[in-house]
């Protein structure tokens, strides 16, 4: 079944059971997904790693909102936010932990023979390409530094 039909089935579900956050959250991804399509063009289907940018782009934007509103003291506004993020995650694969993320990381500068900041940029596209909808960027670019001295 297609991301589309997995949105459309959890929006009847969040209908049936009446929960507005779900519903909201549900309707902006089906928001994006056909903005995505028609940008293209044609009415063609999105490929998994165009959704799963979709809903990365989604959840971090959410998430972003939310720190934003912690930071002025606004829970009352970060906790939609926060929940509409959990709602969308879940059409997400599971993601990986550091320590995993960590070993690919290893595996790709030893492969590419990555010596320092200067190719910093090219074990992140192939990481980031590797981990795509598994790892977000901001962790991969974190345990990059690390490991690149």
């Amino acid at each position: 079944m297609s991301l589309q039909q997995d949105v459309m089935a959890a929006m009847k579900t969040a209908m049936k059971a009446k929960d507005q956050t779900a519903l909201t959250a549900l309707r902006a991804v089906k928001s994006a997904i056909l903005l995505a399509q028609t940008e293209s063009g044609a009415k063609e289907d999105l490929s998994e790693e165009q959704e799963l940018k979709i809903l990365q782009k989604l959840v971090k934007q959410r998430k972003d909102s939310a720190a934003i509103y912690l930071e002025q003291d606004r829970k009352d506004l970060a906790l939609p936010e926060i929940d509409e993020a959990e709602v969308i995650s879940q059409f997400l694969p599971e993601a990986l932990s550091e320590e995993e993320i960590e070993k690919v990381v290893i595996m790709t500068i030893e492969s590419t023979g990555a010596e320092g900041m200067k190719d910093m940029g090219k074990v992140m596209g192939i990481v980031s390409k590797e981990l795509a909808g598994q790892a977000d960027g901001k962790t991969i670019s974190t345990i990059v530094r690390k490991n690149l001295v």
